[in-house]
């Protein structure tokens, strides 16, 4: 199973996913934020401190982001789907601990934001372990 074309196609729409998630952090914050729940600081054209420090954190996700995107595609380019997997399952566990930050921050919230991320971290998580080859008999 781990060698499955399909479990790639997957994780390169996931890749991709990624990196257009980080492009969106780094050039567009206030939608990036909005994926957390949170509001972009006004108003934005002074020179705010927070905006500042947030601008900063938000080119940090995006770089992280694009990171684990190109990290699946290189793996994924040159054949190793175990490799793949563990950086697929990583990428699981990154969706969950956002989502779980959104939880934590966005308490007292009816709706918090965990759901934009912990809808896919089963889904991501599921194709890197058949990667990795956990239905491998």
């Amino acid at each position: 199973m781990a060698r499955a074309p399909i479990l790639t196609l997957l994780s390169s729409i996931f890749a991709t996913t990624f990196i257009a998630f980080g492009i969106n952090a780094m050039l567009n914050p206030s939608s990036a934020l909005s994926f957390f729940n949170w509001e972009y600081p006004v108003p934005t054209h002074n020179p705010n401190p927070n905006k500042r420090i947030i601008d900063g954190m938000l080119l940090i996700y995006g770089v992280r982001d694009i990171f684990m995107g190109v990290s699946m595609y290189v793996a994924a380019w040159y054949g190793h789907t175990r490799i793949l997997g563990g950086i697929v399952m990583g990428a699981s566990a990154v969706a969950f601990a956002d989502g779980w930050v959104c939880r934590v921050v966005n308490v007292g919230m009816l709706d918090s934001g965990e759901w934009n991320h912990w809808g896919n971290a089963p889904v991501v998580g599921l194709v890197g372990g058949l990667l990795v080859g956990g239905m491998d008999w």
